[in-house]
């Protein structure tokens, strides 16, 4: 790989890493996820997080991300959707009963009666999470406006497009592998109800900002 080519790699590369560190949605429901259930069921929020950023990677590859991000009524369907979908998720954590949380210790049984759900839901709420939320779109678009050009090899955006797949996931699972640890993890069960509302109530605050700057431009 040339020089050149390297050291673009590592500019999008580490540009994509700070905005991972930066909080959204997406981070607050691993978190959220990590501490209301148990590892295994976890991971299918950052399996669904990063199908969704590997879809948009896809999206902007192949130049169909510049037609979604230049269609006004697309944006604004994206942004009251992915909203609203937020608002939903924030009402469920605002209405869950403290006595859904009395079993979640890591000593517990692993098959929690009172929170139930699956891989495939908590998938299902990370893809929908990702996918819903175009700042997610406009930033891959915007990052591979640096790679997008002609004397580039389709095997090179490949590769920085798994690359930033996967870190995307490694990091998400790695939030979760620290909070399902069991010290952190039973520290945090006593705090969980709380923590969940608050997670809740942030979630809420940012679909609605989300839909209101949708409807007001």
């Amino acid at each position: 790989m040339e020089i050149s080519l390297i050291g673009m790699f590592v500019t999008v590369a580490v540009a994509h890493f700070l905005a991972l560190l930066s909080p959204g949605p997406d981070f607050v429901l691993v978190v959220k996820s990590a501490i209301r259930n148990d590892r295994s069921k976890a991971i299918g929020v950052a399996a669904g997080i990063s199908s969704a950023n590997a879809l948009y990677i896809a999206l902007c590859l192949i130049g169909v991300g510049s037609i979604l991000a230049s269609s006004v009524p697309v944006m604004i369907a994206l942004k009251i959707i992915g909203g609203l979908f937020l608002i939903f998720l924030a009402v469920q954590a605002l209405r869950a009963k403290k006595s859904d949380y009395s079993n979640l210790a890591i000593e517990s049984n692993d098959e929690n009666e009172s929170i139930k759900t699956t891989f495939m839901k908590e998938f299902i709420t990370g893809f929908m999470s990702g996918i819903l939320n175009p700042k997610n779109l406009l930033f891959y678009l915007s990052l591979f406006t640096v790679v997008l050009t002609s004397d580039v090899s389709l095997y090179f955006k490949l590769a920085l497009g798994i690359w930033m797949t996967l870190v995307v996931f490694v990091w998400d699972t790695a939030i979760i592998y620290l909070l399902s640890a069991n010290k952190v993890r039973n520290q945090f069960t006593k705090l969980s109800y709380y923590i969940d509302k608050v997670t809740g109530a942030i979630l809420g605050m940012i679909g609605f900002t989300i839909v209101r700057s949708a409807l007001t431009k």
